[in-house]
């Protein structure tokens, strides 16, 4: 696999693109939305987690991106299981697009991709995992001692060993190097 190119990180502003056939669903708490993005998810809905643009700063750091045109079920499905957003916003311009979670830093040899406080590391030559940093939850070192000097096909993925907001940002950087990786 020729991995020279593939790590270049694009000059554009860390803003999702608007789309006005979006939404986003604004929830209370982190653990909301993690719950949230599986059921979703698992019903084969396409949606993102993101991070909420300043002007709707409200509950936690995190928003989950959706069609507009599944708003009604996407609230019937959410209320049935109990977790209701705060509230529901359109995407009308470029104000309130969703800011992108991910940070990607290529280091020459190593290639870093940070999800909200979370860095994953990785020799792009080998695709072996060098670095796990961030956070201050209490199973970080755990879940670093468990990946760090395997490669991105052997290690577990961090939301199997990971039971706190630092492991499930950790799977985003995760799932966002694999994809980066398998490019």
């Amino acid at each position: 696999m020729a991995l020279g190119n593939l790590f270049k990180r694009k000059a554009s502003a860390p803003r999702a693109q608007v789309r006005a056939d979006r939404g986003l669903l604004v929830f209370e708490h982190t653990s909301e939305v993690i719950r949230a993005e599986k059921l979703l998810k698992a019903s084969g809905r396409e949606i993102r987690v993101m991070g909420p643009p300043p002007e709707i700063q409200r509950g936690c750091d995190l928003v989950v991106e959706f069609p507009l045109m599944e708003k009604l079920d996407i609230l019937r499905v959410l209320a049935e299981a109990g977790i209701p957003p705060m509230e529901s916003v359109p995407v009308t311009g470029p104000l309130l697009a969703p800011v992108d979670l991910f940070q990607v830093k290529d280091f020459g040899d190593y290639l870093m991709v940070r999800a909200a406080n979370m860095k994953l590391t990785v020799d792009k030559r080998n695709r072996a995992i060098v670095n796990v940093s961030g956070g201050g939850c209490p199973d970080v070192p755990y879940i670093a001692a468990r990946l760090i000097g395997l490669t991105l096909d052997e290690a577990p993925a961090p939301r199997e060993i990971g039971h706190t907001l630092c492991g499930y940002a950790l799977e985003l950087a995760y799932e966002e190097m694999v994809r980066l990786c398998s490019s």
